[in-house]
């Protein structure tokens, strides 16, 4: 039986193919009431952790496409600058709302906005429903349980891809009926978003514009050259930002969904082979599911190990030296590269932030949390998993938590050395 309309929240699935949750949401209602929150919390200097400049200015250009989307099709996104639990029950209410729908996170803090918004809900007796579409596999279809998923990202890998299939994308809507709504409400610029006005200066990553269609062009460009160009290693030090494809831009905010990345990839294999580069960008979903999933199996212990390891005591000269790390003036010519264009663009490949994460921990040893923090302001690509599980396992030692085999720490201190 159909609701008469629902609320459809998007959080961090800012597109319109392979999304489960929408697509149900229109078969199972008459209308439904598309919203997002410019939550701000995410924006609040006086906050531990805050989106930066960046990052805002992606999201932003990335609501205002959906928006275009919405648009073509006749209707719209109900924009509201707020938290998600102090409307919800209004919109609820006022839109005669008979359930609501959302993709669910993994990590505290999101789960807990999640968590608050469906007691508000329960009052007024309305059904938040959960939605998965952030990850390239279904939980339901790897082949264990969340509880006896390895620790060990390479048993993960291994199991997964013999033993799991990924599920064919799910098509975008051709037609979607819209609750009525007289105000949508206006979208932020990212300056409007801050209280602290004092943003800092950047440039952009190149050719890199929020919004799915600019995911979709990016992906289909990169993958039509045959050869990977974009994806060529670094072979000198002025070509710093390496294996760098930037789709994790768009698949932060599901712009893009894993699985249409993954299935473009196997069609270019198709057309002009496989190599390298097309496997680094399949290596590189897993590596996003596999921090999710360890978040879903373990939450907040995940990073117990790396936070009570002894060397990330504060020490009396800690501030300055991540002053400086976090302005590239560490006397580091590469580093200090690296954290430049961190700074200027938004953007690091992943060896540069391999790269930048240990001169922090194991050279300049500051506390590694500090080092996440600054990569939630500044990155463009930031998602929680991804972030905070990289940074504890080069803190402790290894990606995995339980192995030493797949980040060797002197490695990449030999790395920095040899660039001195």
């Amino acid at each position: 039986m159909k609701s008469k309309k629902i609320l459809v929240w998007f959080r961090n699935d800012l597109r319109l193919h392979d999304n489960e949750m929408l697509v149900e949401a229109i078969t199972k209602s008459e209308s439904i009431l598309p919203v997002y929150f410019f939550d701000p919390r995410h924006f609040d200097a006086a906050q531990v952790a805050k989106a930066g400049f960046a990052r805002a200015k992606f999201l932003v250009e990335s609501v205002v496409a959906l928006r275009m989307a919405f648009q073509k099709m006749g209707g719209d996104i109900l924009i509201v600058n707020g938290m998600p639990e102090n409307h919800i029950t209004d919109l609820v209410e006022r839109f005669e709302i008979g359930e609501v729908y959302h993709h669910r996170e993994v990590a505290p803090a999101e789960t807990q906005v999640s968590a608050n918004v469906e007691d508000m809900l329960w009052k007024s007796q309305v059904n938040l429903r959960h939605f998965i579409g952030h990850t390239l596999y279904n939980k339901e279809d790897l082949p264990f349980p969340i509880k006896d998923i390895p620790d060990i990202f390479a048993q993960f890998k291994k199991k997964t891809e013999r033993d799991a299939i990924v599920k064919p994308c799910i098509e975008s809507p051709e037609h979607i009926d819209f609750v009525e709504v007289g105000d949508w409400g206006s979208i932020p610029t990212a300056a409007d978003l801050f209280l602290d006005k004092d943003l800092c200066d950047y440039t952009g990553m190149k050719n890199c514009a929020g919004g799915e269609e600019a995911g979709l062009k990016q992906l289909s460009s990169l993958l039509a050259q045959g050869s990977a160009i974009y994806l060529k290693p670094a072979t000198k030090q002025s070509d710093r930002h390496g294996y760098n494809s930037q789709l994790s831009a768009w698949l932060s905010l599901g712009c893009l969904s894993p699985r249409k990345v993954f299935w473009a990839v196997k069609h270019a294999e198709e057309q002009f082979g496989s190599n390298p580069n097309f496997s680094h960008l399949t290596l590189g979903l897993l590596w996003r599911d596999y921090y999710r999933f360890m978040f879903k199996k373990h939450g907040a212990e995940y990073l117990a190990e790396s936070v009570l390891r002894p060397e990330l005591d504060a020490q009396s000269d800690e501030d300055l030296m991540f002053e400086n790390w976090k302005s590239g003036n560490t006397g580091h010519s590469l580093i200090d590269a690296h954290m430049r264009d961190l700074n200027q663009t938004g953007f690091l490949s992943h060896s540069a932030r391999i790269l930048v994460a240990t001169f922090l921990v194991h050279v300049l040893k500051v506390n590694w949390m500090k080092g996440a923090v600054y990569f939630e302001e500044k990155l463009i690509d930031y998602t929680t998993a991804s972030n905070w599980g990289n940074w504890s396992c080069i803190a402790s030692g290894s990606r995995d938590l339980k192995t030493k085999h797949t980040f060797d720490v002197n490695k990449q201190l030999k790395v920095l050395e040899s660039t001195l």
